[in-house]
């Protein structure tokens, strides 16, 4: 029985994966409340991106429990396709359908998978553009579309499936930098809008003015985790203390006002 908070959206208890003889997480805990955004940082390698992958059941863990709402979202079989409705991913790349346009890309999860009529879903589709600032682009193909735009339209998607959470697999990481700041641009705003969101993201000024928490992870743990006044400017490990100086010569001093 699961005995955390009322609030609790997610929680993550202790989850284990293996590779061969590579142990990639190693008992990583948490738990993510309505409304909160939690940003995970550390270096290539640390089970980031795995462990994203295991909350949304693309990679299915060796041990532990995951609970969306109170319900044990591992295990689930039949009814994986109903969880994985409730918690929206967008990845590194955009994974758009180049023969479709961008409002046909959103609104076609809505037509199969929800099976709405299509004047409701084209309705939905055009309201969660408009989110992201992309409505005046609908009618264009990804082929089109710069790419800070298109991972836009991939949070437009995935924000259509009206999910209980938002992961966000490193979404900037294949832009370039000038494209960088829209798309960190629409993700501050749904924080702002309550909408509850899990980020991995080198992107450390953001993590500072956004997360509600920062969590740390190195070799497949979470080494530390506190919020951003803490995490930032007063890490108690020296290994996160070692990580973010690096961060610093890489791309210049955190803004300590957010």
């Amino acid at each position: 029985m699961n005995t955390t908070s009322a609030t609790s959206i997610l929680v993550v208890e202790n989850i284990y994966k293996t590779y061969g003889k590579t142990e990639i997480l190693k008992g990583v805990s948490f738990t993510v409340n309505k409304g909160e955004t939690k940003v995970i940082i550390g270096p290539s390698g640390a089970g980031k991106s795995t462990l994203l992958k295991c909350i949304n059941q693309l990679i299915i863990p060796d041990r532990g429990r995951i609970f969306l709402n109170g319900e044990e979202v591992l295990h689930s079989h039949s009814h994986i396709n109903r969880f994985r409705q409730k918690i929206g991913m967008v990845f590194q790349n955009f994974y758009l359908f180049d023969h479709i346009t961008a409002l046909e890309n959103v609104e076609i999860a809505l037509l199969k998978v929800k099976k709405m009529k299509r004047p409701e879903a084209r309705e939905k589709a055009l309201k969660e553009l408009a989110r992201v600032g992309m409505k005046d682009k609908a009618h264009l193909y990804p082929a089109e579309l710069s790419g800070g735009q298109a991972q836009r339209v991939s949070i437009a998607r995935a924000l259509a499936m009206d999910p209980e959470v938002m992961l966000f697999d490193e979404p900037t990481s294949a832009l370039d930098p000038e494209l960088t700041g829209e798309v960190l641009e629409v993700m501050r705003n749904l924080a702002q809008g309550g909408v509850t969101m899990v980020v991995v993201t080198h992107e450390m000024g953001f993590a500072s003015s956004v997360a509600d928490e920062v969590m740390f992870m190195e070799e497949g743990k979470i080494l530390e985790s506190g919020p951003p006044s803490q995490i930032f400017f007063h890490p108690q490990e020296e290994r996160t203390k070692k990580f973010l100086s690096r961060i610093s010569e890489l791309y210049g001093e955190l803004n300590r006002n957010g």
